[in-house]
């Protein structure tokens, strides 16, 4: 899916060595760029066709090849850079050579030959300048007036223009080689007249060419460029080495209105976010930068270092639409109050999935803790006040409270609200409270613990008795009582209190440190940079499959994070607590196991309902309101015992479509000795199979699994905590 089909200016980003692998290719493709960028300044030739070959096959956005043009370089070095020091003499070869503090090579090699004495040599963007002090047969000699670090085919610029030809051997040959091979997207760098774009034009045809406005020879011919190219590009960095820097605005302003009044598309580069080549958020001057550039009337804009060597160029790519999307929302708003300059602020570019519904619920109002104005006060089982935080943080959404009998029996029998919205698992209030009756409708309902405090309460709209038999068989598909949901609902009361939840205070939880609302990891997600986010559930620590199938939808996604979200609500009896299930997964973050800045590790208050698929989408549905994009299902998820076929899970997620989080289907996974590695179990009774039971169950006796089924890192932490007498298993004394 392009996520900005719709939008109007145009991203382009080149690809290098961090971008040119199938994940962030097919990312930025989805995120929306517009065109794909092959520098050939930093492209051998004869890696030209492969470097297509690998976009076309993971992507089908256009390709623009971006020549090497009349451009001075500076040759190869020793080192990443080389320091050459002011007042140094310095040789400059004819022949070619790798660079030194104290000689280094131009490129092409025949431009040396036509520098002069006199002439001032910038070099690396004013890195460093040296002046030609002595020209020989074989090699200029030159004077260093201002000292600098000067690195590989780094631009270099002299104080005169010299005769190159529009095009190099190589932009020649590259030129040739795409249009074999469909490429209808050529650059022409540092164009200094129409006669360049005719030159180009010779090779490509009909073909679209950009011009590039990098020098003050294409400021003089702009008309004639203009006419004869289908769109310009401002190269803000090569033209600021003619043009003085704190002019550059004004060029770039005169360039886009002359580029508008000759009917052409005009691009922008240059260091739009080049804080980002080596952080995950710019600065705000390059914010304001892009705002302004957008302002001026750019059709589009190039990221050039930030997605081609840079550590982030999928956030990169992102930031860019995120910012035209604010600008396209908001430049054209009326505004009705001159004095009030508040901003209408939305999640421009859509980010993040949109929570289930549209917006996530907010009922949280711990200022009415003193006073709730409440009818009637009952004293409730913990779970019931887990379940009203999560509404009231809007985990659930777009649920705003209990489920009353209509839209229980919609649910149970259509797997929607009343509202239309999918939802899959029944969320109601359950007592045996003889007192609450009907009575109570259009009343206030409060909701204590043992401590006496209130902690929500329910506007009541619903008091009533359903058939729980009923209930339980269309809820669980079985009335057994073998089946532990089936022990709640049953031993939970019969009668059912509907209504709209608000809570006044949070329970106190001795994992608060790990516990988000929806609203704060959709902040972490964005400031993370993260858009499309892998969301776990689990009740167990992790165990090998647990990092198979985690990686494995990381890069089946092509995910930029991994949001890992155990639950640690209330337990069966031997199930693994929640301190034990976080202590493990913090050390396999400080371990390495997960890339740096991929994962975040939150818990979830929630409870198991062991409602096999309805659970499940219900668990999907719970990560896609904290901003996760998919989510990892695997074999019998939330399921128990034999109750449930070991293909439900599909089937429930494929009858019901498009619910805004994508599921990552995962069944048995093994090992395998022979290849030492993780994949499908072909039959369950595999002696390399894994699951969490053997794990709780090995455990719990004080022995030990192999470090290919669990690590030894992991047992060693649980075995020292039962060792110690630390509790690691629910209802353990």
């Amino acid at each position: 899916m392009n996520e900005t089909s719709n939008r109007r200016q145009k991203l382009l980003c080149t690809l290098g060595p961090t971008s040119l692998n199938s994940r962030v290719i097919g990312r930025l493709q989805e995120i929306g760029v517009s065109l794909f960028r092959i520098n050939l300044s930093h492209t051998a030739l004869d890696d030209i066709a492969g470097v297509i070959e690998t976009i076309q096959r993971h992507s089908s956005v256009p390709i623009c090849l971006d020549s090497e043009g009349a451009q001075v370089r500076t040759g190869h070095m020793e080192k990443s850079a080389v320091s050459l020091a002011e007042g140094a003499i310095i040789d400059i070869p004819f022949d070619n050579i790798t660079g030194t503090e104290n000689r280094l090579n131009l490129t092409p090699l025949d431009v040396a030959r036509e520098l002069q004495v006199g002439d001032v040599v910038s070099l690396d963007f004013n890195a460093a300048l040296i002046r030609i002090v002595d020209v020989a047969e074989d090699r200029l000699t030159a004077r260093v007036i201002s000292s600098g670090k000067v690195g590989s085919n780094k631009a270099v610029s002299v104080d005169r223009s010299l005769l190159m030809p529009a095009i190099s051997e190589k932009d020649r040959s590259a030129f040739q080689l795409g249009v074999q091979m469909g490429i209808e997207n050529f650059a022409l760098s540092f164009a200094h007249s129409g006669d360049d774009v005719d030159e180009v034009r010779e090779i490509v045809g009909d073909r679209n060419v950009i011009s590039k406005i990098e020098c003050e020879d294409a400021l003089k011919n702009f008309s004639s460029i203009a006419e004869k190219s289908n769109a310009v590009l401002i190269d803000r960095g090569d033209l600021s080495r003619e043009v003085p820097l704190e002019y550059i605005p004004q060029a770039q302003k005169r360039i886009i209105d002359a580029a508008r009044r000759h009917g052409r598309e005009v691009y922008v580069a240059t260091n739009l976010l080049e804080t980002m080549v080596h952080s995950p958020l710019p600065t705000r001057a390059e914010v304001n930068d892009i705002y302004n550039t957008l302002l001026d009337g750019a059709d589009g804009l190039v990221l050039a270092a930030e997605t081609a060597i840079g550590q982030y160029p999928i956030q990169c790519a992102e930031f860019i639409v995120r910012m035209i999307s604010a600008f396209e929302t908001h430049t054209d708003i009326q505004v009705s109050d001159p004095e009030d300059l508040r901003l209408s602020i939305s999640d421009p570019g859509l980010v993040l999935v949109e929570p289930h519904g549209g917006k996530l619920v907010d009922s949280f109002k711990p200022e009415l803790a003193a006073d709730p104005g409440v009818d009637h006060v009952v004293t409730v089982n913990p779970v019931d006040i887990v379940d009203c935080e999560q509404i009231a943080i809007g985990t659930y959404s777009p649920l705003q409270g209990f489920m009353g009998p209509d839209e229980l029996t919609r649910v149970l029998d259509e797997y929607r609200l009343l509202d239309g919205n999918v939802w899959t698992l029944p969320i109601t209030f359950q007592t045996h409270h003889a007192g609450i009756t009907p009575d109570l409708v259009g009343g206030r309902l409060g909701l204590a613990l043992d401590d006496g405090e209130i902690y929500a309460f329910i506007d009541v709209t619903h008091v009533w008795s359903p058939a729980i038999d009923t209930l339980a068989t269309k809820w669980f598909g079985t009335d057994s009582s073998e089946h532990p949901g089936v022990q709640r609902l049953m031993a939970s009361g019969d009668i059912f209190v509907g209504g709209e939840v608000t809570l006044v205070k949070r329970p106190a939880s001795p994992y608060s440190a790990f516990e988000y609302t929806p609203a704060q990891t959709r902040r972490i997600f964005r400031q993370k940079g993260w858009n499309r986010v892998v969301g776990f559930h689990g009740r167990n620590p992790a165990h090998r499959v647990h990092e198979y199938i985690q990686k494995s939808a990381m890069a089946s996604s092509r995910a930029d994070g991994l949001f890992i979200n155990p639950v640690i609500g209330p337990k069966k009896p031997g199930d693994f607590l929640a301190s034990a299930i976080l202590d493990t997964y913090q050390l396999l973050i400080s371990e390495g196991v997960y890339d740096d800045n991929a994962v975040l590790l939150g818990a979830f208050p929630t409870y198991s309902r062991y409602s096999g698929p309805r659970e499940a989408v219900f668990t999907a549905l719970c990560r896609k309101n904290v901003g996760c994009s998919h989510f990892i299902v695997g074999r019998d998820h939330t399921g128990v015992g034999d109750f449930y076929a070991a293909n439900a899970n599909c089937d429930i997620f494929d009858t019901l479509g498009d619910i805004g989080i994508e599921p990552v289907f995962f069944g048995s996974i093994g090992y395998d000795p022979k290849t030492k590695g993780y994949g499908s179990v072909e039959s369950e009774d595999s002696s390399h199979a894994i699951s969490g039971t053997q794990v709780r169950m090995t455990l719990s006796k004080g022995e030990r699994l192999p470090n290919w089924f669990i690590r030894d890192s992991v047992q060693d932490l649980l075995l020292s905590e039962i060792a110690a007498g630390r509790p690691v298993f629910h209802n353990e004394s």
